[in-house]
């Protein structure tokens, strides 16, 4: 299974210059993202990639776009990738104004609004990965599955701060990390 971080988002190059929110919701990918969305999907060409799981954010499913067009795999949308709540880029879209931008994906399973309320503790986005670890796990084929996430949902999911564009081959067989580091 490979966990692929999106794109750099127009609230990273915000936040990694200040450090700051910069009160963006639901970021779209910059131009460099777009870049290093296309170069997953030519990187990926070659992998034996039967679905992609992506997160309902904007800019996880601009960077899944050039795979699955490239790839001609299903596209399952599902919150439980989604970023850890903390920052007004983790608002999302409402599930209809997704399913009108984005009408080849079936967003049904979403709630009109899926993000949480509120912000969301390190341990409850290690539980949702640990969820997710067992679903995945639980696939005859999980080998073929590409999950188009983010930084913390990669974290929770592997120890590992995934840059943006970068991504992380995992067993989801494999033991959880046994600590995971909420910085930054």
């Amino acid at each position: 299974m490979i966990l692929l971080r999106h794109g750099q988002s127009e609230f990273n190059v915000v936040f990694t210059a200040t450090r700051r929110d910069p009160g963006i919701i639901d970021a779209r990918l910059t131009a460099l993202g777009e870049e290093q969305a296309e170069r997953a999907a030519v990187a990926f060409a070659g992998e034996d990639i039967r679905r992609i799981v992506v997160s309902p954010y904007t800019r996880a499913l601009q960077t899944a776009a050039p795979i699955a067009r490239r790839l001609g795999v299903p596209v399952v949308v599902t919150p439980t990738v989604r970023e850890r709540f903390a920052f007004a880029c983790d608002i999302g879209s409402p599930r209809s104004s997704l399913a009108e931008a984005w009408p080849q994906h079936d967003f049904s399973a979403l709630e009109e609004v899926w993000w949480p309320a509120a912000e969301e503790s390190g341990a409850e986005v290690v539980a949702r990965a640990t969820r997710f670890r067992a679903e995945i796990a639980a696939l005859p084929d999980w080998e073929g599955t590409l999950v188009v996430s983010h930084w913390g949902f990669i974290l929770s999911f592997t120890g590992h701060s995934a840059a943006n564009g970068e991504w992380v081959r995992c067993d989801p067989r494999a033991p959880p990390p046994e600590r995971v580091e909420w910085h930054r």
